[in-house]
């Protein structure tokens, strides 16, 4: 069961970014259930912009928005790019381990989870004049996302600021090389699958 200190320590991250990813590389003080509590509060309140923000910002079809599929498909993401991150720090003699790369995502992602519900709430108010008001909110919180997350990767690996632009410059690229193989095997064994289907129907209609 995860303890009220554990649950708060994002908030103070949130304020103390350098002290707060510190202390959850030397200290101990992160937790990846916590980061991945997080990772699926911002899935579930990005779904739920997207299905019912007001529609003089929503440009996106409610009926097309799977919520289930949109969740499952960010926690991909951030395994991925906390794969990519951490093989490609391993390199780079980065002191961060995989669960504090993905501790950092999750944490950083606390922006974003304050407020896109507040976000989608104040678009069904706002006239067609004023949707610079709704873009400001979710920008300011983006914007503040990726602060966070930088500063927790250049903390928790213990680089300079340029290292860590680079390494996440880096960490894309590996990012695609990796959903390029992973595509890349998948149509593969589909194919080995359509050869072994054809011929067992070809050898069931010759008996």
């Amino acid at each position: 069961m995860l303890k009220k200190e554990k649950l708060k320590y994002p908030f103070y991250v949130l304020f103390h970014p350098f002290d707060g990813f510190y202390e959850i590389r030397h200290r101990e003080k992160g937790s990846v259930l916590v980061a991945l509590l997080m990772v699926f509060l911002f899935g579930l309140s990005f779904s739920i912009n997207r299905r019912y923000a007001g529609f003089v910002v929503n440009f996106v079809n409610p009926r097309s928005v799977d919520t289930r599929s949109e969740v499952l498909g960010i926690f991909a993401a951030v395994f991925l790019f906390a794969c990519s991150n951490w093989s490609v720090t391993c390199l780079m003699e980065g002191e961060g381990r995989f669960k504090d790369i993905l501790t950092v995502i999750g944490y950083s992602l606390l922006p974003m989870v304050l407020t896109l519900i507040p976000a989608t709430v104040l678009s069904w108010f706002i006239a067609s004049n004023e949707e610079g008001l709704y873009y400001l909110v979710i920008n300011a919180a983006a914007i503040f996302t990726v602060i966070l997350m930088v500063i927790g990767i250049m903390t928790v690996h213990n680089y300079s600021f340029g290292k860590t632009l680079i390494t996440l410059f880096i960490s894309f690229i590996a990012l695609l090389i990796i959903i390029f193989i992973i595509l890349l095997l998948v149509y593969l064994l589909q194919q080995v699958y359509m050869f072994f289907y054809s011929l067992y129907t070809e050898i069931i209609l010759k008996l």
